[in-house]
């Protein structure tokens, strides 16, 4: 297994879209840095979504246009229709994330239309955003378990991840958007789609909705994944599936591989102090585990 665990920083979009209490393209633009100077080189920074459906996203464009760039991070934006790719590559993102839901009737709910209708659009993304020289990569929403309709069989997964993995994205991402998946579905699950998508990277994502976060972030590692999304604070949720709660956090996640000696790009320390900064932002405690705990062994003031 490679020694480095790299996290790809989705606090900003996957994080904020969920949140009531509206948060400013400011302070949008003051978390983003908080994490640039947290050691985070990949971060989800936006979604160009309608801003009807997903108000907290409204400022897209506005948040890219303030992003600081030359300091070595990747910006990634996620898209889920071919109007978005045109904004996020207008919008200057060097990665663009395309969903696809694996449960027709989830698909619906979340970008009005079916599993396969979107694979037809990903195909055109994935084009588009190769021949601009963008990284491109497909999100499998709802990878282990639809909130309407179940359990989401590993056949129709491997089903769709095929013919993802035929538009050649850069990477490959299973969500466990509603936070259902097992340690074993998730060795299963990998195994499963990485025969059908050889050539592409995968990533997991996944949500700590039932305390299995950790322990399913472990499991992909452990076969072979070493890419994940995490949010710090533990911020996060879909504005489309109930009780979608929030994303593995940041911190407890780089803790946890640290302690394992398998090291991210994360200090820790800046991190925590980011977390408790987003609880006053946000009006309300994070789930973030160490940020209530402290690091171990205790850091002591010289």
């Amino acid at each position: 297994m490679s020694a480095t665990i790299e996290i790809v920083e989705v606090a900003p979009r996957d994080g904020l879209q969920n949140e009531k209490t509206p948060v400013s393209t400011e302070d949008k633009l003051h978390l983003i840095n908080r994490l640039i100077a947290a050691g985070a080189k990949r971060i989800e920074a936006v979604s160009f979504v309608n801003p009807k459906r997903v108000p907290q996203m409204a400022d897209a464009e506005a948040v890219m246009d303030g992003v600081p760039r030359d300091v070595g991070v990747s910006y990634a934006g996620l898209v889920l229709n071919r109007r978005g790719v045109d904004r996020a590559l207008a919008a200057g993102v060097d990665e663009i994330n395309f969903v696809v839901v694996a449960s027709d009737t989830f698909a619906q709910r979340n970008q009005g239309a079916s599993t396969a209708e979107q694979l037809d659009v990903w195909e055109q993304v994935a084009a588009a955003a190769r021949e601009a020289g963008k990284l491109v990569s497909v999100t499998i929403a709802a990878a282990f378990g639809c909130p309407f309709e179940g359990e989401v069989p590993i056949g129709r997964l491997v089903e769709v991840a095929a013919r993802a993995a035929a538009a050649k994205p850069d990477e490959l991402v299973l969500a466990d958007t509603i936070g259902v998946g097992s340690p074993g579905e998730v060795v299963a699950r990998f195994n499963a789609v990485r025969k059908v998508a050889a050539a592409a990277k995968l990533r997991a994502h996944f949500h700590n909705t039932r305390n299995t976060g950790i322990a399913n972030a472990y499991a992909a590692v452990t076969c072979g994944v070493t890419t994940l999304d995490a949010s710090v604070g533990g911020i996060g949720g879909c504005p489309f599936a109930p009780a979608a709660t929030g994303n593995v956090p940041t911190e407890d996640l780089a803790y946890m591989f640290g302690r394992m000696e398998r090291p991210t790009s994360l200090d820790l320390a800046a991190l925590i102090d980011t977390a408790k900064w987003l609880e006053g932002v946000l009006r309300h405690t994070t789930p973030s585990m160490l940020a209530k705990a402290g690091v171990f062994p205790p850091q002591r003031a010289a």
